[in-house]
């Protein structure tokens, strides 16, 4: 890789990480053209940007991205990575479990979201159950309206006995 594109990869990285609230290390080690292909295509549809990334080029673009500290997530540079940035904050670990139902891999190997780090493939249960901030407005507001509800019930309900009363 000449230093040119050394630097226009570097400015990609930059740029992707740079307003990215949800970002994702993957290791895509074991998996054949077909299902990296597929990886790809479901990454795609959910609004998911993955970009496979040498390990030294992620780093420096980490580095150099203000706001956000990477540093806990260098330690998992190893091997094949892949940069999987979503504003669903677990529409990428959701991904990576559908595509493993068909092998070990991809693995997590690091996540960092809203500022929180995870480190290891063992958290990937977690990222996955973590509500996405649809989901979370979708139950206050089923929560929220279920007293309301109940009390037009019960008020509806106290309208028809005085009706059958009346009769």
């Amino acid at each position: 890789m000449t230093k040119e594109n050394k630097v226009t990869a570097l400015q990609e990285i930059k740029d992707l990480l740079q307003d990215a609230k949800n970002v994702y290390v993957a290791n895509l080690n074991g998996l054949n053209a077909a299902v990296t292909s597929d990886f790809r295509r479901q990454a795609f549809k959910n609004n998911i940007k993955l970009k496979v990334v040498k390990n030294t080029l992620l780093q420096k673009a980490m580095e150099q991205t203000e706001g956000v500290d990477f540093s806990e997530m260098f330690e998992t540079f190893k091997g094949n990575s892949a940069l999987l940035i979503s504003d669903v904050a677990n529409a990428p670990a959701k991904l990576i479990k559908t595509i493993r139902k068909k092998g070990d891999f991809p693995s997590l190997k690091s996540a960092i979201l809203d500022g929180t780090v995870y480190v290891g493939d063992e958290n990937l249960e977690t990222l996955s159950n973590i509500k996405s901030k649809e989901e979370m407005l979708g139950e206050i507001i089923g929560l929220l309206q279920s007293p309301i509800r109940n009390v037009i019930a019960a008020l509806q309900n106290q309208d028809k006995m005085k009706e059958e009363g009346a009769e």
